[in-house]
């Protein structure tokens, strides 16, 4: 380093004890300066030192080290740190970082001897690292660094995700790092290193890797062999119990430290167990055999709970939407607790017999708390109940038969619910509020999706720029509106649509599906979450009547929403549906009005609101939604929009006040440019984006050339299909689906301008001349080209691919080229590549 001008810095934070002990070189006498905290394997407390001996860096480091940057100057610590410091000089100490690296030693190895792949190659400090790697799914999939150390966390071992040589992210790393201090000053040794080993190794090995789609890739995830979590849990706990201790540790139990042997107080030989947590409803849903939705505050009903280790009896009662009691008999409560505990942390692997289900995919909404209760039992046994007649149904709540799915659901027959058939009447054209002011505005008006609505003001290509520089204004007060209100709003959301509709947070939305029992896609939608019971559902306005006959079907349980089980009912029968669209709702309708473009909140904020109001809609986070009162109107503003605008909103608000909106907005957007959008603009905007639309990228009517229609994974938004979630409708078949699809919607862009269009079922192929799938939707961008979205082959879809269109494909056949003249014309493919999914 002094050769060229440089300084030696050393840092030896984690090797500060080693060094001191003699068992680890030293960089005294090398570096200029040494740092090291003195809370690792110096074992004394949280603190730091730099060390130097140079006299000329010495005074600049004092100037440079100041209380509240670097610490403040807190004499407990000081004192601390002395103390620390004499103890390593002692022989004791020394002995003890000697057997630090021991046991390291002995922990690698014996790790490595059960299969594991030791990273760097072994040890000879503190810390050790495992590459998770060594653990694979049946997918492919490896163990992940964060999957292993949170089930090692779960068996009272703690230990760091840690990224690994060939990681290309540290946010999903593949390995775990562990050190030795700590086990070893509690007294272990060699011996106990190799316990400790065994129990990782049996714990990680008895787990399966998975990958989940994500928005960028796949997501992996594990789960995990009940028995196996639980007995890593005790002999983790008997390691601990063995280890020094010098003074009396305070016990703790749940939700700390909770075993399979725990032991619950009892009332004539029975036990209470309370339980609560905001998804507990839906919880219950899937982890017990009564039906939920016929429990109400007050009821009792029997139940039984299927563990791994048997089927527990017992009855469970509701407190409120959010509290159940379950009372069992004594002998099995803490089968019961652990069971219920582990099902909400969502690690264990249940229904691993039902393979046609998916079931490793599955996990149980949560968290849900269960505590002991002091409360008198209701003795009450689904045992008790007589027998089903002939595996029929049985009409029981307690033995729930009517249920689409809970943990070992029995083997059952009943009578099929009809499929939904839907054929829509001919209507008259029907207007928006906003149809005299699109009148006066000189709008074109034309049909679409059963209304008389505008397709442009101007023209497309000025609507479509003023959207993406300023601002654009659009009347989608045709769209569907509904509000799904009640403590099963979201157990009945969550039967209907393929995303996690019960993980909303309040204040915000997400997109997602209604799916037919075999996958087919009825509509895509945008789900709003207002409240703890109350949702905000908008569908597609050439759906809408198809979208209400459907959802009330479903709930009222007159159609079929499982093909294994025709006779069976979706969850949250007792949601209440509101079409805010319909008069009879009164003050409560809304109607939806879309502002989207870089300029759209500040003219939102320009008609003027209180000082709460303005910081609650510039807190807004793109998905997220408030009610406010702005400029007079009464709000629900979403950062929403189907535009692909990052800053875009859409306002809901009664119709009779939407005119009146639509043009204050335009008076206060005049300054900044902002322009009223058409439907033309609209579908440029949202192809250039990369989004769906009903009939091309998915839905009926999207199949080309003898290919059924596009679903959700096909049309490119897979990830929007939580297939964690244990049933909605379509679930089985979707998963199947999967399995078997070969293509994707892609986003194109032509190579050049000047190009003729390309229409939906215009055929593309690759560069060979083959043809891979067909146009859903084309448009000309921001830029001037035309860019699109095509259904292609999976191994053509991927980012820089060269793809050939026939734009406007005739279909009567041309000329052999053996025929072709000088003079003649042949129609040649227009070269396109593939662009990423959505805009960058």
């Amino acid at each position: 380093a002094s050769s060229v001008g440089a300084y030696l810095f050393a840092d030896i934070a984690h090797i500060a004890g080693l060094v001191a002990a003699g068992v680890y070189p030293s960089p005294l006498g090398y570096a200029d300066v040494i740092t090291f905290t003195t809370h690792k394997s110096l074992c004394g407390p949280r603190g730091a030192c730099i060390l130097t001996t140079n006299p000329s860096l010495s005074r600049k480091i004092d100037r440079a080290v100041f209380p509240g940057e670097q610490g403040g100057p807190h004499v407990n610590a000081f004192v601390g740190m002395a103390l620390a410091f004499k103890l390593a000089r002692s022989d004791p100490f020394r002995q003890m970082q000697a057997q630090v690296v021991k046991n390291c030693a002995a922990l690698t190895e014996r790790l490595h001897q059960r299969g594991f792949r030791i990273p760097f190659g072994g040890t000879d400090t503190h810390l050790t690292n495992l590459d998770c790697g060594s653990v694979s799914g049946p997918d492919g999939t490896a163990l992940s660094g964060d999957q292993a150390a949170r089930l090692l966390d779960l068996a009272g071992l703690v230990v760091n995700r840690n990224t690994i040589p060939g990681d290309a992210s540290a946010a999903d790393p593949s390995g775990i790092r562990m050190g030795t201090p700590w086990v070893t000053q509690r007294g272990l040794m060699q011996a106990e290193m190799v316990q400790l080993a065994d129990i990782i190794a049996d714990l990680l090995q008895a787990t399966t890797p998975f990958s989940l789609e994500g928005r960028k890739g796949g997501l992996r995830r594990a789960r995990v062999d009940f028995a196996t979590l639980e007995e890593a849990r005790l002999r983790t706990r008997s390691l601990a119990e063995k280890a020094g201790i010098d003074f009396e540790p305070t016990r703790h139990g749940y939700p700390h430290y909770y075993y399979l042997d725990d032991q619950f107080k009892s009332i004539d030989d029975w036990v209470v167990l309370e339980l609560t947590g905001e998804r507990l409803r839906q919880f219950l849903d899937y982890a017990v055999s009564c039906d939920i939705s016929a429990l109400q505050p007050g009821d009792s009903s029997a139940t039984s709970l299927e563990t791994p280790q048997g089927m527990l009896d017992g009855a469970l009662t509701c407190l409120s939407p959010y509290e159940f009691r379950f009372s069992l008999p004594a002998a099995q409560a803490a089968l019961a607790a652990a069971w219920l505990r582990d099902l909400s942390d969502g690690f264990v692997a249940f229904d691993m017999q039902d393979t046609a289900a998916f079931p490793t995919l599955r996990k149980l909404p949560g968290p849900v708390i269960v505590r002991e209760s002091g409360a008198q039992p209701v003795k009450k046994r689904a045992a008790d109940l007589p027998p089903a007649l002939q595996g029929k149904p049985d009409p029981s709540p307690a033995r729930g038969d009517y249920k689409p799915y809970f943990i070992n659901y029995p083997q059952r027959s009943g009578a099929a619910l009809p499929v939904f058939t839907w054929e829509g009447n001919e209507q008259p054209l029907r207007r928006t509020p906003l149809f005299s002011l699109h009148e006066k505005l000189g709008a074109r008006l034309i049909p679409f999706a059963g209304w008389e609505m505008p397709v442009w003001y101007s023209s497309v290509l000025d609507e479509h720029l003023a959207t993406r520089q300023t601002a654009g204004l659009f009347d989608v007060a045709h769209m569907g509106v509904y509000q799904v209100e009640g403590a099963e709003a979201a157990p009945f959301l969550d039967s209907v649509c393929s995303n996690d509709i019960g993980g909303l947070g309040s204040g915000e939305s997400c997109y997602t599906h209604f799916l037919d029992p075999d996958a087919n896609v009825i509509d895509d939608t945008l789900v709003y979450r207002r409240g703890s019971e109350k949702f905000l559902v908008v569908v597609n306005a050439s759906n809408d009547d198809k979208n209400w006959a459907w959802l009330n079907a479903v709930r009222t349980g007159s159609v079929r929403v499982d093909s294994r089980r025709p006779w069976a009912r979706a969850y949250g029968r007792n949601a209440i549906l509101r079409n805010l669209r319909d008069p009879k709702e009164g003050e409560d309708m809304r109607v939806d009005i879309a502002l989207q473009g870089p300029k759209s909140r500040e003219i939102l904020l320009a008609l003027g609101c209180d000082s709460q109001t303005r910081r609650r809609i510039l807190a807004l986070t793109r998905t997220q939604l408030c009610d406010a009162q702005v400029g007079g109107f009464d709000l629900i503003v979403s950062r929403t929009g189907y535009t692909g605008e990052k800053m875009a909103f859409e306002l809901f608000l009664h119709p009779e006040r939407a005119a009146a909106l639509f043009q204050a907005l335009l008076a206060a957007g005049a300054p900044f440019g902002i322009k009223a959008v058409g439907l033309g603009a609209r579908d440029s905007l949202r192809t250039e984006a990369g989004l769906p639309l009903y009939g091309h990228e998915m839905g009926v009517g999207s199949g080309k050339g003898g290919q059924g229609d596009l679903g959700v994974a096909e049309g490119g938004f897979g990830s929007y299909v939580k297939a964690y979630k244990p049933w909605f409708i379509g679930r089985e078949a979707y998963l199947k689906r999967e399995q078997e699809r070969t293509g994707v919607v892609a986003r194109f862009r032509f190579t050049e301008k000047g190009v003729r269009m390309a229409h939906p079922g215009d055929p593309v192929l690759e560069k060979r001349g083959k043809v891979i799938g067909w146009v859903t939707s084309c448009a000309a961008d921001s830029e001037g080209y035309l860019t699109g979205q095509a259904f292609v082959e999976l191994k053509n879809a991927e980012e820089g691919t060269l793809i050939y269109l026939f734009q406007s494909a005739s279909d009567k056949p041309g000329k052999a080229p053996a025929e072709l003249r000088p003079g003649d014309r042949a129609i040649l493919a227009t070269p396109a590549v593939v662009v990423s999914r959505f805009p960058k």
